[in-house]
Parts: C-alpha cells; structure tokens; sequence
C-alpha cells in the first residue's frame, strides 16, 4: 500500500515539476498525437479519394508539427 501511495506521489511530483512553457509544449503534443490517430482511423474507412487526399495532407501536416515540436 506504501509502495502505490509513494508511486502516485512521485508521479503528481513529476507532473508539477513541468515548467509551464513544458506543460504547454506536451499539451499540444498531445493534442497532434489525438489528432493523427483521428486521421488515420479516417483514412483507414474512406472510399471517397478526394477525401483521402486531403486526410493524407493532413496527415503529413500533423507530423511536421510533430517533427518541430521534436
């Protein structure tokens, strides 16, 4: 039971010692990385290729952000 309570303490620590410029940083990491899994369960199911165009352009898109945010 200590060990669970000292892992979840370290683990709230770590968070908080995020700066926030950090914070902001993984936030939109995150949010990139939601939206790529998005767009590639869309492109998995479209049949429509105009469509899939633009999701691939999207794609690609999202994983330059990704390349710059490194």
């Amino acid at each position: 039971m200590e060990e669970q309570q000292s892992a979840a303490s370290t683990q709230v620590e770590s968070k908080q010692r995020l700066t926030p410029q950090q914070a902001a940083q993984k936030q939109e990491r995150d949010a990139i990385g939601l939206s790529r899994q998005r767009v590639l369960q869309q492109l998995h199911e479209v049949q429509n290729p105009r469509h899939r165009e633009m999701l691939e352009i999207a794609l690609s898109e999202l994983d330059q952000r990704l390349a710059r945010l490194g």
